[in-house]
């Protein structure tokens, strides 16, 4: 991952209801949700979800397929771990502190 992508995946998480859409779609699983459930566990009309699973979506942290009618969203936990990858590795530079203060002794991507 490059620092442009990463800054374009943190630029998207920065809102309140992307960031729960990505905690909601990380419960789901590879289940995922269609924009109609997760607007409603939102409480969010359809339009607004679809604003900020278009933009999620764009930045690589999800992804989408088209079943029948519906289109089913799923976290992209590659696009999400190349991030968090990123942030430990490359920006802080796998530090021992910032492992430690993550509950990540020995983590290494």
């Amino acid at each position: 991952m490059d620092e442009k992508d990463a800054i374009a995946m943190l630029g998207a998480l920065s809102q309140e209801m992307r960031l729960r859409i990505i905690r909601y779609l990380i419960g789901r699983g590879d289940d995922g949700a269609s924009a109609g459930e997760i607007a409603e566990a939102m409480d969010a009309i359809s339009s607004k979800a679809s604003f900020h699973l278009s933009a999620l979506e764009r930045a690589g942290l999800i992804t989408s397929e088209r079943q029948s009618r519906k289109i089913i969203y799923r976290v992209s936990f590659l696009g999400l771990g190349g991030l968090l990858s990123f942030i430990l590795n490359d920006c802080c530079s796998n530090h021992p502190d910032i492992r430690e203060h993550c509950g990540l002794p020995n983590f290494e991507c």
